[in-house]
C-alpha cells in the first residue's frame, strides 16, 4: 500500500465550493485521508486576477500510480471539464487542478507522471500545505522535507 500526496487548486467560480467537491470525491474514491489548510495563492506560470485556493491531501492506496492517476484526472475532468491549458499550451484559469505531488519514496518518470512532481520545491503553494501533514516526507532525490524546501524559497516569491 502506497501514501499518495496530492495538491489540489481552484481559481475559478467559487474555489471553496469547489475544492470541496474535489475533496469528497477524492475520499470516495480512497477512502480515508489527511487535509491541509488552505493556501492562497497568485497563479504560476502565467498571469490571472483570480487567485488559487490550494489544499493537500494524504490518502493511502493499494492502486498503482497509473491507476490512481486516472482516477484522479477522471475527478478532475468530471468536476473541471473545460481545458486547463491556453490554445498555445500556456496555463490557464480553472474550476479544479488535482496534480499527484508524491507517492511514498519512489520516483517516477514516465510521459503520464512525473513524481516527486518536478516543480515541486518551486511552489510555495504545494510546499506550505503539504508540510502541514507530511513534513517527515522526504524527496527521494535530494532528501529535503517539505519544510526544507521552504526554507530555500526565496521570501518574496511573487505569492
Amino acid at each position: 500500500m502506497a501514501i499518495y500526496i496530492i495538491n489540489m487548486g481552484s481559481n475559478l467560480g467559487d474555489p471553496r465550493l469547489n475544492l470541496s467537491r474535489g475533496m469528497r470525491a477524492v475520499a470516495q474514491e480512497f477512502g480515508d485521508f489527511e487535509i491541509s489548510h488552505t493556501v492562497r495563492s497568485r497563479s504560476w506560470g502565467y498571469e490571472s486576477e483570480h487567485p488559487f485556493l490550494n489544499v493537500a491531501m494524504m490518502f493511502r492506496s493499494d492502486l498503482e500510480p497509473p491507476e490512481v492517476l486516472r482516477r484522479l484526472q477522471e475527478i478532475e475532468h468530471r468536476l473541471s471539464p473545460e481545458s486547463h491549458r491556453t490554445a498555445d499550451g500556456g496555463y490557464a484559469d480553472r474550476v479544479l487542478d488535482i496534480d499527484i505531488v508524491a507517492v511514498d519514496d519512489r520516483v517516477i518518470d514516465t510521459p503520464e507522471l512525473k513524481v516527486p512532481h518536478p516543480h515541486l520545491a518551486e511552489r510555495r503553494f504545494f510546499l506550505e500545505p503539504m508540510a502541514e501533514i507530511a513534513d517527515g516526507w522526504r524527496h527521494p532525490v535530494t532528501g529535503l522535507t517539505p519544510s526544507g524546501m521552504l526554507a530555500k524559497l526565496p521570501a518574496d516569491d511573487g505569492e
